[in-house]
This record gives C-alpha cells, structure tokens and sequence, in this order.
C-alpha cells in the first residue's frame, strides 16, 4: 500500500537512509541505512520515501543484511521495474517516531545547525552534518555558516564529550567546545 502526497518534509522527519538500487528481479531494492547499528532501520514496518519534493508511504514487507548492505522489499512493489522506481528515494521517519535515549544521548538531526563557541567565546560557525569514522564521530562545522563566525572555515571536530564537546544547550542552540580557533 502506498500514499503519495506532494507535500514537502518539514523539519519534523530525519533522513533514515537511502533507497540505491533494484536487488534481483522480484521487487527487492539495496538499502544504505544511516542507523547504527545499520539493521535499524529495518524495525520500522513503514517508511516515509521522498523523490525530489514530494512523499510516499510504503509499507516494509521484509528486509535483511546482505553482504556488506541491507536489502528490503515494499508492499505492491513485485517486478524490478517497480524498484527501478524506487531506486534513489531518501527514507525518511517522523522524529517522533524515534526511540527515546537515555540520559545525555542525542540524535545527529538534535545537533545539525548548532552555533559552536569555543570555551573562550569564539564562535566557528555551526554544525553542517555528522560522520562517522573507524575511531569516533566528526562534527562539520562551517563558518559560513553563521555571520558571527570568526572565518568562513570548514573544520572537522572529533565528537568527543567531556574532551572536546564541554556544553551542548539544545533549547539556547550552542555547543560549546574545547578547540583551537586556528586549528
């Protein structure tokens, strides 16, 4: 069963993961999930699918690790011809349908636009996205970003709490770090 609305997602969803290609001839398309662990995205039995501005509902039918990836088939999604159609589709899921966290965890999408400022008060921009490395975390902070910046440089800071990260004030939208202006 689908739904396809020409609305266009409000801040109100996070981007899951991607759909990136037809898997077989019986409607089965690769997933790149951006959940950790990567399986995640698979206990949400429907998914929200936006191509360019508009949104389509597709129920999950089955999904599983294959190889390196995941792969998953829809509702009414039975030939290759129907995942070619899919293919390239950003998952998407309402924020509130996120599990809640423990104490002191956040979400990547709760720290995107961030202002970050050193603890001596120099702002380097805000935070742009998230990735994730063999060791830890990284943090794009792009100056350009914000007109209060003291540069319009784009810096990796590693997200470390207690090392790096001193401070992060959802409701002000700052983070405040341990860093070098000139590194």
């Amino acid at each position: 069963m689908s739904e396809h609305t020409n609305v266009k997602p409000a801040d109100d969803h996070v981007v899951l993961g991607k759909l990136t290609s037809p898997f077989g001839v019986k409607g089965w398309l690769k997933v790149y999930s951006y959940t950790s662990p990567m399986e995640g995205i698979l206990d949400y039995p429907e998914w929200m699918l936006r191509f360019g501005e508009s949104l389509e509902r597709r129920r999950l039918l089955q999904g599983r690790r294959h190889g390196k990836g995941l792969v998953a088939q829809f509702e009414g999604c039975d030939t290759r011809e129907d995942a070619e159609a899919l293919a390239g589709a950003d998952i998407l899921l309402a924020k509130s349908e996120l599990p809640e966290l423990d104490a002191g965890e956040l979400y990547w999408h709760q720290l995107e636009g961030l202002r970050v400022v050193t603890r001596e008060g120099a702002v380097l921009g805000r935070i742009d996205h998230l990735f994730e490395t063999g060791a830890n975390d990284v943090m794009v902070v792009k100056g350009v970003l914000d007109a209060e910046a003291i540069d319009a440089a784009e810096r990796l800071l590693p997200y470390l709490p207690e090392k790096v990260i001193l401070d992060v004030d959802l409701e002000g939208g700052i983070m405040t770090v341990e860093w070098d202006p000139e590194f």
